[in-house]
């Protein structure tokens, strides 16, 4: 089964037609269904927002995936709430449709502020953390170590790749949804996927596996153990941490074992926060680490791991990234 059928089963993708159209229109808004509804020539303002409503889950989805933050995703869904409730749906055949591209061409738009914003952000930029706990959502099109390698697209191969590879969209869909020929959604889909495949992390074989690795690392930072920690990196390790110029963290990529090693033994654990509760929970389909005071995340620790050592370890601190964790 794809990526994008297993998306649609666990909620993020379509329902089935009752019209028996095919997954581009997967709430049957035909004109059969319209008059099994009562609804030629006009539509309930109820119906009309549980039409929406059915659809958020998976335009969230898709938001989150293009921006890698889940505040704007949910600003760009909610602008393509207030554009759907300023029409008249009956005119039109796909609300998913209609609405995926509302929030995608809304997407590219932020992108391309956010390219200019990120020029001049303090430090290595992250996306932001958000729950996934027993939601159903592909570990891997949600992971961190994904959402970083989807940042070296261009805006439009972020797209093409998403929906056709991710979300199941065909050519022809992923054409009128960007407003280009299939032709050239077909190249900007291949040049994504080819960089993609060449840079993809390798994933452990399972949480429990990932979960291990994270708690060997968080044991080791917390005894101030070097060795120990030093023998659960790759040779090749790189830290990450996103401060975004609010609260302290390095302002560079940390590379190799010994370095990262340092780096966190040095700190006496994470004891340099101060008083905090620490817990583990699944963020972007993997284990990662929360650090609360007063119920407040101050810290999340995500890695990367192939299951027999941490490759990257990904350090969050930056406040506005943590009020959804």
């Amino acid at each position: 089964m794809s990526r994008g059928a297993r998306l649609a089963r666990q909620g993020e993708g379509a329902t089935d037609s009752p019209c028996g159209r095919s997954s581009f229109d997967p709430i049957g808004f035909c004109a059969r269904s319209r008059a099994a509804h009562g609804m030629i020539g006009g539509m309930d303002r109820q119906y009309q927002a549980e039409l929406f409503e059915s659809q958020r889950r998976q335009l969230r989805a898709v938001a989150y995936r293009m921006l890698g933050s889940l505040a704007e995703a949910e600003d760009a869904v909610q602008e393509a709430y207030l554009r759907w409730q300023s029409i008249d749906p009956a005119t039109i055949d796909s609300p998913r449709a209609f609405l995926t591209t509302v929030v995608t061409r809304l997407c590219l738009d932020q992108l391309k502020a956010a390219r200019r914003t990120r020029e001049t952000y303090v430090g290595p930029w992250l996306p932001e953390p958000i729950p996934t706990a027993s939601d159903g959502s592909d570990p891997e099109t949600l992971s961190l170590a994904f959402l970083v390698l989807l940042e070296s697209l261009s805006a439009a191969e972020r797209a093409a790749y998403l929906l056709h590879e991710v979300f199941d969209y065909s050519h022809a869909e992923v054409a009128q949804i960007l407003d280009k020929d299939e032709a050239a959604c077909r190249q900007l889909c291949h040049r994504a996927r080819t960089h993609v495949v060449q840079r993809r992390p390798r994933f452990a074989a399972s949480k429990e596996q990932h979960l291990r690795l994270l708690s060997g690392f968080v044991q080791a930072v917390t005894a101030g153990d070097l060795a120990g920690l030093t023998g659960l990196l790759s040779a090749d390790v790189v830290s990450y941490s996103d401060g975004g110029g609010k609260v302290r963290a390095a302002l560079n990529p940390v590379h190799g074992a010994s370095s990262v090693a340092r780096l966190y033994t040095s700190r006496k654990g994470l004891a340099w926060l101060g008083p905090a509760q620490s817990e583990f929970a699944d963020l972007n389909g993997w284990p990662a680490l929360i650090l609360r005071n007063k119920d407040r995340a101050q810290l999340v620790l995500m890695i990367e791991t192939d299951g027999e050592k941490i490759s990257t370890v990904n350090l969050i601190v930056n406040p506005d990234k943590l009020t959804r964790v």
